[in-house]
């Protein structure tokens, strides 16, 4: 497996081009418009190969429930993946390291109070695009449990709608 690297910018279609710290500062900001609002942050990768190269795009989702919401997408491109499996377990891990880098960016601002930095506190799911149908069926059981052991909720199709329609939609 190659080492994980997150994408350095991001896109919004709200905002524009981004920095991760500005990213940050604008998820904050968008969870504190409505403090009496239920909110998902939901992250998703989804990617697309042609002759040995990968173009990954992550997105990180603030969902206002029965209101909205707002996302941020970052692109990087990956060589010497060549099979689908390859795709889909790089996926995975560039959506857990995202993840794990919301919690602890969340905990380093203090915004998680006398408690721990959890993924709960942010009632956080990562999104990946693995179902029952179809070629990625057999990596369900491993992909699902190796992000349930980091921590995290975990949806697949058809429910991983931040990988196969966000994402999906700037690769």
């Amino acid at each position: 497996m190659q080492d994980v690297i997150l994408p350095d910018k991001f896109n919004s279609p709200s905002y524009g081009q981004m920095s991760w710290e500005q990213v940050l500062s604008k998820v904050v900001w968008f969870l504190g418009l409505d403090r009496n609002a239920s909110y998902d942050v939901i992250i998703g990768t989804d990617s697309e190969a042609q002759d040995g190269e990968a173009d990954f795009v992550t997105a990180l989702i603030v969902h206002k429930k029965g209101r909205g919401g707002v996302y941020f997408w970052g692109r990087q491109k990956v060589r010497n993946l060549y099979s689908l499996k390859q795709r889909i377990w790089h996926e995975a891990t560039i959506s857990l390291s995202m993840a794990q880098m919301v919690v602890d960016d969340f905990a380093k601002l203090g915004l998680f109070g006398n408690s721990s930095a959890s993924s709960q506190a942010l009632n956080l799911e990562i999104h990946v695009d693995i179902g029952p149908n179809g070629k990625t069926r057999e990596l369900i059981t491993d992909i699902v449990g190796m992000i349930r052991a980091n921590g995290f909720k975990v949806a697949t199709k058809p429910s991983s709608w931040g990988a196969s329609h966000v994402a999906d939609r700037h690769v």
